[in-house]
């Protein structure tokens, strides 16, 4: 996704720290697959598929699908980023928004982040995009060590989406589903994020 070009933009300047951000990656998501398959075990599916010979693909069809694509986005999505700008918005005038990141402040710190990277985090939760943003300015700024930035990528990796995919997510899924989903992900995202700190710091690591 764009948000992840952002974030891989600012790693591929330091080869150590995207190999310990794929490492932490690639273990979490294999170790959440593993507890998964052991907690919600079911009966494997029996599914082939054959793949279809390739051909050119007619003009009409792309038309066709293009445009339902467009008017699902226009109807589903795109009233979600509105609702969710609407909200930043509103949340910035009323004080909402600097009490959201006093409130992140506390947990920002475990991670050894500065408390102003709750700014990106809760930008982040409402657009995705401005989350990652958040971390290329700060990052220009100066405001990280390698260390800090590669921990605040890991997490925002991690973090949901943003407000329109929980929403999505709460659609589809149920409510209690959708936000038991959501708050994990929250979870695991501040876990993750404070085990690497803890471990840079126990070893001594310094990217």
């Amino acid at each position: 996704s764009a948000q992840l070009g952002v974030l891989f933009t600012l790693l591929v300047q330091y080869p150590n720290a995207l190999m310990v951000w794929g490492f932490v990656i690639i273990t979490i998501f294999l170790l959440v697959g593993y507890l998964g398959a052991k907690l919600l075990p079911g009966n494997p599916p029996i599914f082939f598929m054959e793949v279809p010979p390739l051909r050119l693909p007619t003009f009409s069809n792309i038309i066709i699908k293009t445009y339902a694509r467009i008017v699902w986005y226009l109807k589903e999505v795109l009233p979600l980023f509105i609702l969710a700008s609407f909200i930043l918005w509103v949340g910035q005038i009323i004080g909402l928004f600097n009490l959201l990141v006093w409130g992140l402040s506390y947990p920002i710190k475990l991670l050894g982040l500065p408390e102003k990277t709750a700014v990106a985090f809760i930008f982040g939760f409402f657009r995705r995009d401005f989350g990652a943003a958040g971390l290329y300015d700060m990052h220009k700024a100066g405001l990280f060590t390698v260390n800090q930035l590669t921990i605040a990528i890991i997490s925002m990796t991690l973090f949901p989406a943003c407000i329109a995919q929980g929403l999505m997510m709460v659609k589809e899924r149920g409510k209690k589903m959708g936000v038991a989903i959501f708050i994990f992900c929250i979870t695991a995202a501040f876990i993750v994020g404070f085990s690497t700190n803890l471990t840079f710091i126990l070893f001594k690591i310094h990217l």
